[in-house]
């Protein structure tokens, strides 16, 4: 079933097509959903845009090490998950089909500085927007709220935690630059931490006994916990608010409009991503409103 959307403008874009195919192609990254590229799009005044259509086609940053979120299958070297999934949204949005579209692994640390660089075009990898970050570049959406968890073994003591605080004196494993990791250190200084690049490093160590607990937002853990039920659990009792945004170059608020506008005038097309991706581990969620552009 193929459902046509037409983007109204804002005074800043105009998407002449676009379009969902609600059904799995094995010919996607993923083989995800099918998005039909948009045509005759103009953005006048954003120089992103500009030099995704001077090269043939974005650079997109993201994550390929969360199951379910932004994961890169080592063997058949495709991609899937709900930020692969916004992510292509979004350049067949602005023209690009699934080939002109480069993806670069960022670390979590190196994000702002890889859109400063102009390293990448935007980014879409479970990218909390905080007051500080924005200093630097902007966000569009959010496109996902979720909150921060811990994920501990099913036969450990921790499945019972009841506060934070029950951490003091152990170790809790996350991603070196996260927020997650510096709410840790910013308001439990008697929890011990771990940092690593990637999150599936620290899922590694709490397999194998190193760590007590990962932490990070619960959508993250949830992917790793369905891949291993019998061994991780997820615990209750989030204690922070996390916003997912796409983040662009600072100042370009023509790109960030045009996200915005796709976010809130795609129809149904955020939750037919969802049920094909971290929906399937059965949890539901409302898709959130967009903050204005500042």
């Amino acid at each position: 079933m193929r459902r046509t959307r037409t983007l109204a403008g804002i005074g800043i874009a105009t998407v002449a097509l676009f379009a969902l195919t609600a059904c799995n192609s094995s010919d996607t990254a993923g083989g995800g959903l099918d998005f039909e590229v948009a045509t005759d799009v103009s953005l006048d005044g954003s120089p992103t845009f500009d030099a995704m259509v001077e090269r043939g086609g974005p650079i997109i940053g993201v994550k390929e090490d969360q199951p379910n979120l932004g994961y890169l299958d080592a063997t058949t070297g495709e991609r899937s998950g709900f930020d692969i999934e916004i992510a292509r949204w979004i350049a067949a949005s602005l023209g690009f089909e699934e080939g002109d579209i480069t993806y670069e692994p960022i670390a979590s640390a190196n994000r702002e500085q890889a859109l400063v660089n102009g390293d990448i075009d935007y980014y879409v990898g479970t990218y909390s927007i905080t007051d500080s970050r924005k200093e630097q570049i902007n966000f569009a959406g959010p496109y996902f709220v979720t909150g921060q968890g811990f994920l501990v073994s099913s036969d450990s003591e921790m499945t019972e935690v009841n506060d934070v605080s029950d951490f003091n004196g152990m170790t809790v494993c996350s991603a070196t630059g996260s927020t997650p990791i510096q709410n840790i250190k910013d308001n439990y200084p008697e929890i011990n931490t771990q940092e690593y690049d990637i999150y599936s490093q620290c899922v590694e160590d709490l397999l194998s006994g190193k760590v007590d607990a990962v932490t990070t937002d619960a959508a993250i853990l949830i992917g790793y916990a369905a891949q291993n039920p019998d061994e991780l659990k997820v615990l209750d009792g989030l204690f922070t608010e996390e916003r997912y945004g796409v983040g662009v170059p600072k100042g370009d608020t023509v790109l960030q409009e045009h996200i915005n506008t796709l976010f809130t005038e795609g129809g149904d097309t955020w939750q037919e991503i969802f049920d094909a991706t971290l929906g399937q581990s059965g949890i539901q969620v409302d898709q959130p409103a967009v903050d204005p552009v500042e």
